[in-house]
């Protein structure tokens, strides 16, 4: 979560991160990548205060952190953050630099931004 503090939308904008797409059905078919569908739902993990109207009054975003939604299937800017560090000391190759203490490689993640409008959806519990 360390990305997001180093990432802020302006205006009207939602990151989102999108859930993962089912690899397997029910039955317990596995499903190739070229198969499956492009996932439409998501999580969301930052939103920007909000726009302003003519009165110059903030109008804020409908949705809020750790809301899942519907997007749309076409739209929003993909956005590559570094999610986390990872530890990486124990690796075989590590263990030979006995001068390094940790040795942390950070984990990029794909997110996607999109306005508080092209959101579709909402799910409620």
């Amino acid at each position: 979560m360390q990305a997001f503090r180093k990432f802020l939308p302006m205006f009207d904008r939602v990151l989102v991160e999108r859930l993962a797409a089912e690899t397997v059905t029910k039955g317990g078919i596995m499903i190739p990548e070229k198969s499956q569908a492009k996932v439409l739902q998501a999580s969301v993990v930052a939103v920007g205060p909000g726009s302003t109207n003519k009165d110059g009054k903030v109008t804020p975003v409908c949705v809020k952190v750790g809301d899942k939604v519907l997007l749309p299937e076409y739209g929003g800017t993909k956005v590559t953050l570094d999610d986390k560090c990872e530890d990486q000391t124990k690796s075989p190759a590590s263990l030979m630099r006995t001068r390094l203490k940790k040795l942390c490689i950070p984990v990029y993640k794909d997110y996607f931004l999109f306005r508080d409008g092209d959101i579709l959806g909402k799910y409620v519990e």
